[in-house]
């Protein structure tokens, strides 16, 4: 029987009142975003006809997931919220701070012992709020969720990205902050601005080497890094259908790569095996019951063009394998024309290390598909030329495709076999010769290929391909190898050619799994006690952030003009800063050093206006702080991509700076800006950002009137004392300005907790 089945029924039951009273005031057939979302409006929201892109609106998920890493701070917070049981179901997974470095058992023990303060935590605050614990070792958070959790036609949020990977199982599922899992948990609603849609149509059916990564990959290409920004982008035809559960996972996952606020797939056949096959049929069976309303009504599909705001068409009969890379996930290009633009653009050919696996590509069909290939390998007497890694998703499938002789397959041709975590796909990889930062290529079937994402080093050009692409040129060792039609020479000298690979949707002996890694909370909690020891370096308590005072913020110093790409990793790196996710003081010192200074075009160098020296971004602000000098950081277009990570927002706001002002966010990260109490503006006049010079005073001289849709003025002063105003936008609503004028959003739930009592 699945988790929370009584609530998955609660949730069936009352669909098909509430999409015909929704389907009556929008006065429209509804897409299947449209059915989900107008399910889950919280309680406190009026039903009403909202505007894509425009309208906030409150909403009701059905359930909270968290990783380890996000998790420390999303705790942390509702540790203050001053409430003794999550109000939603919630659960914890350990995957991020588990190192991948030589082999599964060894790298988990360690990793164990390294992070064990980190972890009794999150398994005490687990025990004691009445949340589920996934132990170190269990698997990735959104394989776990997939496996267990998800269900077609639900909302979930989850304090990491890719919890998008559950629009696999039909769900709308978002990534967050750890302020908007805390507001969930302590039974509020959670605000997002009614998202647009994109509607994708497939068609055919995907053949030989293709395969559903590269669907998003070519997606990603067509919509680029931003293009589905403040969008639910929505799968549907004939293509969609064929399709197996985990391979629109593998989509759904990587529409964070597009800016999409989700994606998701109608309910069909491949959900309703994939779901009996994980021990859930109970919730098949639900589905089944109300099937038609767990899709678009049947007018959408037929006419897209009148229900979405954009649609996108793609046959899978003609579609090719993709290879996207390097440094961005956008960068789309078929394998056909591989070759010729390594050369063009001079990317290192030699494919060091192929590496498969991660959230967005562990199923048993992806790995039994990789496994095919291994297997011609070694029949075909073929040396493999590049290191060779696998990292599974879940103990269930680990423990599957052991079982099914996938991992003595993958041995023999030199493979290894990291722990069921996210290891080198988030930077917890300890590559051997990393430190040199010699050029150089690898190949992996993860999300994101950011500069030193994997390794650290900036000089690695990764890129990013489904798992058995990967493993064809990791056999072949070169980036411009087509497997499609070229020919290799094996161990006799003779030429060779890899057949298609070929495996399994779903395990033909079923899964299975010893232990799973599961540990259920106390039925009571009261009595748990929580510790953290005022000297540890890896815990710190937290205090409120301090309230506006009402009064127009003067005499900004311009901490940093970020330049070009700056992401939520550049802004609050990970790797080895995972593990200082629980000290907001510590982890402070990553603060943008990994972001580009306009000035100098380098990195972590920014000029301190009080001394005229050049600094490091943390020691330089961390000075601006001590003198009670106000900060701004500027930005370029899409600032704040890539994780939900809120240590990007909580970081700066810590160290004392007063607002951000860019061209554009990224949603996850203005959102998060805002939860803390942080000014998020941008641009009215993006030529303005040109205005910007290193030594200005940056005066926000009608803070007082802040209201929403109005826009501020922000008046320069540069160091030759000439001034000009800039008009910047803001997209805050009235309760939005509440969280600022608090200091926080979790300053205001606390507020109405003492108020409620």
């Amino acid at each position: 029987m699945a988790f929370d089945i009584e609530m998955i029924r609660e949730v069936y039951q009352k669909i098909p009142s509430k999409i015909a009273e929704a389907r009556k005031v929008v006065g429209k057939p509804l897409t299947l975003a449209e059915k989900i979302l107008y399910t889950h409006l919280h309680e406190e929201q009026d039903l009403e006809n909202f505007q894509r892109g425009n309208s906030y609106v409150n909403f009701a998920p059905d359930r909270v997931a968290m990783q380890d890493a996000t998790a420390q701070m999303a705790l942390l917070q509702f540790m203050q919220a001053g409430k003794k049981k999550a109000a939603v179901p919630s659960t914890v997974h350990c995957d991020h701070l588990i190192l991948a470095k030589t082999s599964a058992n060894e790298d988990l023990k360690k990793s164990i012992t390294a992070s064990g303060e980190v972890f009794n935590f999150l398994e005490s605050v687990s025990n004691k709020y009445g949340i589920g614990f996934w132990k170190p070792g269990a698997g990735i958070i959104h394989q776990v969720v997939l496996e267990n959790y998800a269900f077609p036609g639900g909302m979930m949020i989850g304090t990491d990205s890719h919890t998008v990977n559950a629009g696999g199982l039909g769900m709308v599922a978002v990534g967050v902050g750890g302020a908007d899992a805390v507001d969930v948990m302590a039974g509020m609603p959670w605000e997002l601005k009614f998202p647009k849609l994109i509607g994708i149509k497939l068609t055919g059916k995907l053949n030989g080497w293709t395969s559903a990564k590269d669907v998003i990959l070519k997606v990603a290409g067509i919509l680029t890094v931003k293009g589905g920004t403040g969008a639910i982008v929505e799968y549907f035809g004939d293509g969609a259908t064929s399709l197996s559960c985990t391979g629109k996972g593998t989509i759904c996952n990587m529409g964070a790569e597009i800016g999409a606020t989700t994606s998701t797939f109608g309910y069909d056949e491949s959900m309703a095996k994939y779901l009996r096959a994980t021990g859930r049929a109970d919730v098949a069976e639900l589905a089944d019951a109300v099937k038609e309303h767990l899709t678009a009504d049947s007018e959408v599909y037929e006419n897209p063009e009148k229900y979405f705001d954009q649609v996108i068409e793609i046959d899978l009969n003609v579609l090719e394998p993709h290879i996207n890379g390097p440094f961005s996930p956008d960068l789309a290009t078929p394998i056909s024309k591989m070759k010729e633009a390594a050369e063009k653009n001079g990317w290192p050919t030699e494919v060091q290390v192929g590496l498969i696996g991660s959230c967005t590509n562990s199923s048993y069909e992806d790995i039994s598909r990789a496994a095919s290939l291994a297997k011609q390998a070694e029949d075909k007497k073929l040396n493999v030329k590049a290191k060779f890694t696998v990292t599974p998703g879940s103990e269930q499938v680990r423990y599957t495709i052991e079982r099914d002789g996938f991992i003595d397959t993958f041995n023999a041709i030199g493979g290894s076999v990291f722990a069921n975590a996210c290891g080198p796909c988030i930077g917890q990889w300890e590559r051997e010769g990393a430190d040199k930062k010699e050029k150089n290529t690898i190949v992996h079937s993860f999300n994101r290929n950011f500069a030193k994402r994997a390794d650290g080093n900036p000089n690695t050009f990764a890129f990013v391909a489904s798992p058995e692409v990967v493993t064809a040129l990791a056999i072949a060792g070169n980036l411009g190898f087509n497997p499609l039609k070229d020919k290799l020479i094996n161990k006799d000298g003779k030429e060779v050619m890899l057949d298609e690979p070929t495996g399994h949707e779903l395990p033909p002996a079923g899964f299975d799994v010893k232990d799973a890694g599961y540990q259920a909370p106390a039925e009571d909690g009261s009595n748990v006690q929580i510790n953290v020891a005022t000297d540890s370096k890896r815990l710190q308590l937290l205090d409120p952030f301090k309230p506006w005072d009402g009064e127009n913020i003067e005499g900004m110093k311009l901490l940093i003009k970020a330049k070009g790409k700056c992401t939520t990793d550049h802004i609050s790196m990970a790797g080895p800063w995972l593990r200082f996710r629980g000290h907001l003081d510590n982890i402070s010192n990553n603060t943008l050093t990994g972001a580009v200074n306009f000035f100098n075009e380098q990195t972590d160098t920014v000029k301190n206006q009080v001394t005229g020296e050049y600094g490091t971004v943390p020691e330089t602000q961390r000075a601006y702080k001590a003198a009670g000098i106000s900060t701004i950081v500027v930005g370029d277009h899409n600032y704040g991509e890539g994780s939900s990570r809120e240590h990007a927002a909580m970081q700066p706001r810590h160290l004392g700076v007063r607002a951000v002002l860019v061209k554009s966010f990224a949603r996850i990260h203005e959102t998060n800006l805002k939860k803390q109490g942080m000014l998020g503006l941008t641009f009215a006049n993006e030529s303005d950002y040109d205005k910007i010079l290193e030594d200005d005073t940056i005066d926000m001289i009608d803070l007082k009137d802040f209201a929403p849709s109005k826009q501020l003025t922000l008046r320069l002063t540069h160091k030759d004392g000439t001034q000009e105003e800039i008009k910047v936008n803001h997209s805050y609503n009235n309760a939005q300005i509440e969280w600022f004028k608090a200091g926080s959003a979790l300053n205001l739930i606390k507020l109405k907790e003492k108020t409620d009592k």
